[in-house]
């Protein structure tokens, strides 16, 4: 008995002593708090998602705090935790990028792309795609098996049960890219949330294949290309790229495409309107419109007609600033377009 009490003695003495060395140990090697670090961390939102391109928001914190971030780093806090965090580190807010949103480059729901064998085994992409690349005719095609549902903090992403394939909610879509990653298939991209004209397709083969897997993939047929009075488009292993700076948001690409592979934002499309009492017929804006869109003679007032596509060259070029553009109400009508008459066409352009 004395025996044990002597064992327990000595494993409390050594306990004891092993904790003050600790304690001790502690206060020596304690690395001071940083209260402009804390600070920034309580400002992140917590998610820790990685869309920062960091570990998580500890690790961000740090980095912003040592001056190796900016301010704006994180995409879930947004402008609001941008604004506050650099009150913190007392610098100029960094201008905020337009707001991206998960993107899903793929239309080809199960009654438009084709199904190559009944697939039966574990319901997640990744290990779909081991069979046979997946079991949709088009290598490029969401497999809708919710890898990126799962990948999702946000719950921003389900998948359609009548589509099959994945589809994402803006509003709660965090710009984080967790789903981009975990997509096997690369269908998901981050992209601006405001452009006037979204390419839908991803599928770079020669049209005819696209055709058989796909009713609505893009062919290559550069109708698009050629549609453009912009040179705002290039094709690439047969899909066309759309160049941002050039493009002007006419939407011509998207309403001449015949597949409906490019998506155009026709419900928020322009049309151009001539302030009457400012207009003194100078023919600038009616000789810059590319689509016969404007009539009017030398020295009278100027009328916009239905062919209007809302580029806003006219816009640009008008020295009296008489021209704005306004959110249509009706579609645009090709057919309303005016010729040129040889009178107007001997005037030399600007």
């Amino acid at each position: 008995m004395t025996a044990v009490l002597i064992g327990v003695g000595v494993l409390g003495g050594l306990g004891l002593i092993l904790g003050l060395l600790l304690s001790v140990a502690n206060k020596v090697f304690e690395i001071p708090s940083d209260p402009k670090r804390d600070a920034v961390r309580n400002a992140l939102p917590g998610a820790n998602c990685g869309g920062c391109g960091y570990a998580g928001c500890d690790a961000l914190a740090d980095a912003i705090a040592a001056g190796k971030a900016p301010v704006n780093a994180c995409p879930v806090g947004g402008a609001a935790a941008a604004a506050e965090i650099a009150k913190i580190m007392g610098v100029e807010e960094t201008p905020q990028e337009v707001r991206k949103v998960a993107t899903v480059v793929c239309q080809g729901t199960l009654d438009r792309c084709k199904t190559k064998f009944p697939y039966h085994g574990i319901k997640d992409c990744v290990a779909a795609s081991l069979v046979n690349d997946g079991n949709r005719a088009c290598q490029y095609a969401c497999l809708g098996l919710g890898t990126c549902v799962r990948a999702c903090k946000f719950d921003a992403i389900h998948i359609d049960e009548h589509s099959g394939i994945a589809k994402v909610d803006p509003e709660k879509c965090q710009s984080c890219g967790a789903c981009v990653k975990a997509c096997p298939k690369h269908v998901l991209s981050l992209q601006p949330e405001t452009v006037p004209v979204r390419l839908l397709c991803r599928a770079a083969e020669e049209g005819n294949l696209v055709s058989d897997n796909c009713k609505i993939g893009c062919v290559g047929c550069e109708l698009c290309k050629n549609a453009c009075k912009f040179d705002a488009i290039t094709m690439v292993n047969h899909l066309p790229v759309i160049d941002r700076e050039k493009c002007t948001g006419c939407m011509m690409c998207a309403e001449t495409c015949p597949n409906g592979a490019l998506w155009g934002d026709f419900d928020n499309r322009k049309i151009a309107e001539i302030d009457r009492d400012l207009c003194i017929g100078c023919t600038i804006c009616k000789r810059t419109c590319q689509f016969e869109a404007i009539s009017g003679a030398l020295k009278q007032v100027h009328e916009v007609n239905e062919a209007c596509t809302g580029c806003g060259e006219c816009v640009k070029k008008c020295p009296k600033k008489a021209i704005t553009l306004k959110v249509r109400k009706h579609p645009r009508d090709a057919n309303a377009k005016v010729g040129t008459t040889p009178v107007e066409a001997a005037v030399p352009k600007a």
